[in-house]
């Protein structure tokens, strides 16, 4: 347990060294906190290890850090021994909550606008959340991290999925279901409770956290559709999103964002990253050498730091962890647990 806690403040510590940069509203986060409170959790010891505090959460015009965010939903839902959290909380929240983004959406003239809006106006909301909203018969809303470590999350990202099919559904007054549906962590258990709102083809361990809607569903007009109050909301959410804010580390972290979904397939190797990066091999050493690190210590720590999220699961099989770590063999990933942590993989779940 020592060795765990170990390694969930190292990680806290990186993905919050940037400075409380990107935000978040923290609607979810006190979502969460309330329902600590309903169970009679103590919040103080929960907040504090991810360093937040109950002043913060308090005021709720407050924006609180991404990073911290991720680390305290996941913090919650080990105290309630809920590992479906971000899913209820997105199932039973009042949509209403979202605030601004959420009535920009809402006056749009159809499904495709209200996404398009998405896809613009989401940093209001979340500024480590990047929407995409490709357009087509087919349309498809891709979501991305951006200054957050997207191996770091579970919980945030399936609150969000589950959130944008919730609000497309109201708007568009259509039980529909998604054609398809991609998210790139991993989740051996659970996935049945998925189905009710996201349909029968969902993919874990995806290559892309994305949504696909159905044929035509662009042009599926709203029932809330209002011109001239549009236009108000959408003044004020332009005024609203300012200037996109910067951060010292960002770089590191879309290399680790861009390493994940290639683990599993034995190809996270700096040139296949760089190309999908949009560089060369050396250029993207040199970046990250000006940020302190080097492609080969990025690899090993994202590959630790997965190592023990998924031994955690104790129902998840030791040769599909090595796999999904991009080790050939399961004598080749306990030997680098070993390194990592000092244990074998089976000695680690024991003393977990």
């Amino acid at each position: 347990m020592k060795v765990l806690n170990k390694q969930r403040k190292s990680t806290w510590r990186s993905t919050s060294r940037l400075s409380g940069l990107p935000t978040v509203q923290g609607g979810l986060t006190r979502l969460a906190v309330d329902r600590l409170r309903q169970a009679g959790i103590k919040l103080q010891p929960l907040l504090s290890g991810v360093g937040l505090t109950v002043d913060q959460i308090d005021e709720p015009e407050r924006r609180l850090s991404a990073s911290k965010q991720i680390a305290f939903l996941e913090a919650a839902a080990e105290a309630l021994n809920d590992n479906l959290l971000g899913f209820r909380l997105a199932e039973q929240f009042d949509l209403r909550e979202l605030g601004l983004l959420y009535y920009v959406m809402a006056t749009a003239d159809t499904l495709g606008d209200a996404l398009k809006r998405a896809s613009r106006y989401s940093r209001i909301t979340n500024e480590a959340i990047i929407l995409e909203y490709r357009e087509g018969r087919e349309p498809v809303l891709r979501l991305a991290y951006a200054g957050i470590p997207r191996h770091a999350d579970r919980q945030q990202m399936e609150f969000c999925v589950i959130a944008m099919v919730r609000v497309s559904r109201a708007l568009s007054a259509r039980r529909f279901f998604p054609s398809r549906v991609s998210l790139v962590h991993v989740r051996p258990k659970g996935n049945a409770r998925f189905a009710g709102w996201l349909g029968k083809d969902i993919e874990f361990g995806g290559d892309t956290d994305e949504i696909g809607f159905p044929h035509g569903s662009s042009e599926w007009p709203l029932a809330a559709a209002d011109p001239r109050l549009s236009r108000i909301l959408l003044k004020t959410a332009e005024e609203t999103l300012g200037v996109p804010k910067k951060d010292r580390g960002a770089f590191r972290i879309a290399v680790e964002n861009a390493i994940c979904p290639l683990l599993p397939h034995g190809q996270a190797k700096v040139d296949v990253v760089a190309q999908k990066l949009g560089m060369s091999g050396r250029t993207l050493a040199r970046r990250l050498v000006e940020e302190g690190a080097t492609f080969n210590d990025i690899l090993q720590q994202l590959k630790a730091s997965l190592a023990i999220r998924y031994l955690e699961d104790q129902d998840m099989p030791i040769s599909e962890i090595a796999w999904l770590l991009g080790f050939e063999e399961a004598s080749s990933f306990t030997h680098a647990c070993r390194r990592w942590t000092g244990k074998s993989p089976r000695e680690f779940r024991l003393s977990s």
